[in-house]
């Protein structure tokens, strides 16, 4: 490792062999920097299965824009819409055809007494072409009376029960007290809200949810003309639908605006971002501790050198090497770890938690930043001291 850094350097290794001289604190340092860069790596790992987790129910939808309550803020929250608002959107020009949406969640029960939460969406089954294909496909066989599609990657549920569904044969199972029969499959897998993810008729859905009416659909879906710009569509119905009562945007504008809010306004986000805070500044503390340290003990052969006519930025160097040094060796274990750390997560929680392709980039150069930053502020003793004083 000497000669390879001596090559790239052009010159002896000084941080390498500083560091290394005392191998304990070299890997007491090494382990600090791993566990911030698993801390990090956590943390990020979570909050992009957060994002994941929001933004795949939308999968499933198939509209360009979305009619829904002023105070909704995702796609699983606020208040009703009324029906008339989509009878209102179909006067407006460029908008070809419309479908109410009702959402909701049901609480799924099996013999053995597994528990799980269903997040339950309706639609009328005539408007199946507003859903994925995978969905409409399978919607139109949900005119059978309390029939359901149902999620087999539902969190909490062994897979086995679902293999005689797959196979064709319907599934019953217990919702409210009463009976529902998945006849179709779909795959999504538990998130922060449920354990998974049921589509029914609007006729079912309405029984299993006695209080709800016909006439007040969570969102009401849009589609517009060929050619026609679904952000001009959105503006005309802004103009004409009442600002007080319901929001208009477009579903990729929904989509931005339900992640913003998950990421940034609700505790959820807010923690794991300030958990990824918290992990850079642990990196930092723990790299300028090193640092600051081995320049204290080597404060006399910086001052020989310095007594000799050698510029600060020889010193700075040699300490952003030892930074350097940290920061690799400190993230390869930490991502390694955090790779089996996902995999378990994964698995036990059912939520799309993996590495994804840039996040070993972002995290590896944010390692190397914060190192950096931390041997900077390690060398500001050493360049404001007189080597007279320093004897």
């Amino acid at each position: 490792m000497s000669k390879l850094l001596e090559r790239l350097l052009g010159r002896l290794p000084v941080g390498w062999l500083q560091l290394t001289h005392s191998r304990a604190r070299f890997a007491a340092a090494v382990a600090g920097v791993a566990f911030a860069n698993l801390l990090v790596f956590m943390q990020l790992g979570i909050m992009g299965a957060m994002s994941t987790a929001t933004l795949a129910p939308y999968n499933f939808l198939d509209a360009d824009i979305m009619i829904s309550a002023e105070d909704a803020n995702t796609l699983t929250d606020g208040s009703n819409v009324a029906r008339a608002r989509l009878f209102q959107a179909m006067t407006v020009a460029g908008v070809e055809s419309g479908a109410p949406l009702f959402v909701g969640i049901l609480e799924f029960k099996l013999p053995d007494g597994t528990n799980s939460t269903l997040q339950t969406f309706a639609t009328e089954v005539a408007d199946r072409d507003f859903l994925s294909a995978e969905i409409a496909a399978q919607f139109s066989r949900l005119t059978q009376e309390n029939t359901a599609l149902i999620d087999t990657k539902t969190r909490g549920v062994d897979a086995s029960v679902f293999a005689d569904l797959k196979d064709g044969k319907p599934f019953a199972f217990e919702v409210n007290g009463q009976t529902l029969t998945a006849i179709g499959t779909l795959e999504l897998g538990g998130g922060f809200s449920a354990d998974g993810t049921l589509f029914v008729s609007d006729q079912t859905f309405l029984r299993f949810f006695g209080k709800r009416s016909s006439g007040a659909p969570n969102h009401v879906l849009l589609k517009v003309a060929d050619g026609v710009s679904p952000q001009v569509v959105a503006e005309r119905l802004r103009s004409i639908l009442p600002a007080a009562s319901v929001q208009v945007n477009t579903l990729a504008e929904y989509k931005a605006a339900d992640l913003a809010y998950q990421s940034l306004e609700r505790p959820t986000g807010i923690i794991f971002g300030f958990g990824v805070l918290i992990g850079i500044i642990v990196g930092i503390v723990i790299v300028y501790q090193v640092l600051s340290t081995d320049v204290a003990d080597h404060l006399k052969e910086y001052a020989t050198f310095k007594a000799m006519g050698y510029e600060h930025r020889f010193f700075l160097g040699i300490v952003l090497e030892e930074a350097g040094i940290l920061a690799v060796f400190g993230f390869i274990p930490g991502f390694i770890v955090s790779m089996g750390l996902y995999a378990g997560l994964s698995a036990v929680t059912s939520l799309p938690v993996y590495m994804d392709g840039t996040r070993p980039f972002m995290v590896f150069f944010g390692t190397l930043a914060a190192c950096a930053l931390s041997g900077a502020i390690a060398t500001r003793r050493l360049a404001a001291a007189d080597p007279a004083d320093l004897f």
